[in-house]
């Protein structure tokens, strides 16, 4: 009876939460889910391509987003993925404003939040991009995150920040990685609206995803830091760098097709929560 009891108090307050946010910025914040998935669906493809030495590139999002534009009606792509990015941002949004799914205030809160406002403007400048390709006003290449450490190298202090920035982005990794062991990602999902088959897909995606995603991080921040130490702005890289290194390792090609498949699976991942996620506001 115990058991009964707690699973109709869970699928209650799970039904109650889920009205708590308007269906249409629920909506949009799945579409959004989507939008990200299906872009680190593409950097995955275009990396395992690489790997196996067949075209592709070991590029990031604005690589990904150009090869997409190269396509028959791949500008109308762009465009449909931008909007859909939009969603993931006003998500983000709301959860700087409103802390969603944590009724206590509590110390945590604050890092939530400006997490969740880095994570937004990171997304912004995804779907920026988007358009801007789409519209032929941008190029893909890693110069602008080179422009970007050169101009912050050039502040007071500007070593010191570069080293902060690479810091926090290696604890952002170890972080997913502690997820992906934990596996308490999991949690974000409406498992009893989701068949065995299901859960068990968005449980191993997850779990390899968030893997592959943590140590592609972990490279990007250590570029940073040789950044920092070396105060030469060609030091940093993005996500193309990270995969680039990995590629140059022993055995990198293999190296490179192991995470390639990983951020793949992370895209699937992506779309599996954006299907499945609680999405309340308390």
């Amino acid at each position: 009876m115990a058991g009964v009891s707690s699973i109709t108090s869970s699928n209650t307050s799970s039904s109650v939460s889920s009205n708590d946010i308007k269906p249409w910025i629920r909506g949009f914040a799945r579409i959004g889910y989507v939008s990200r998935g299906l872009v680190y669906m593409l950097i995955g493809a275009l990396a395992v391509m690489a790997a196996l030495g067949i075209g592709g590139s070991t590029s990031d999002s604005s690589g990904a987003f150009s090869a997409v534009a190269s396509k028959p009606f791949g500008e109308v792509l762009l465009w449909i993925l931008g909007i859909g990015l939009i969603g993931i941002v006003l998500w983000r949004l709301i959860q700087v404003v409103k802390d969603p799914e944590h009724v206590k205030n509590d110390g945590k809160s604050m890092f939530r939040r400006l997490a969740n406002l880095i994570s937004g403007i990171a997304y912004g400048s995804l779907t920026y991009n988007a358009f801007a390709i789409a519209m032929h006003a941008k190029s893909s290449g890693s110069g602008s995150k080179q422009t970007l450490s050169a101009k912050l190298l050039s502040q007071p202090f500007g070593q010191w920040i570069v080293g902060i920035i690479g810091l926090i982005i290696i604890g952002y990794a170890l972080y997913e990685i502690h997820k992906a062991y934990t596996e308490k990602y999991t949690n974000k999902f409406k498992r009893h609206e989701m068949s065995e088959k299901e859960w068990e897909l968005g449980r191993k995606t997850g779990k390899l995803g968030l893997y592959s995603r943590g140590t592609v991080f972990l490279l990007i921040g250590y570029f940073f830091i040789q950044t920092a130490i070396t105060a030469d702005p060609d030091k940093t890289q993005g996500l193309d760098g990270a995969l680039s290194k990995i590629a140059q390792q022993p055995y990198g090609q293999w190296l490179l097709g192991i995470v390639a498949v990983g951020l793949f699976v992370y895209g699937v991942f992506q779309i599996l929560k954006g299907k499945n996620r609680h999405m309340s506001i308390y």
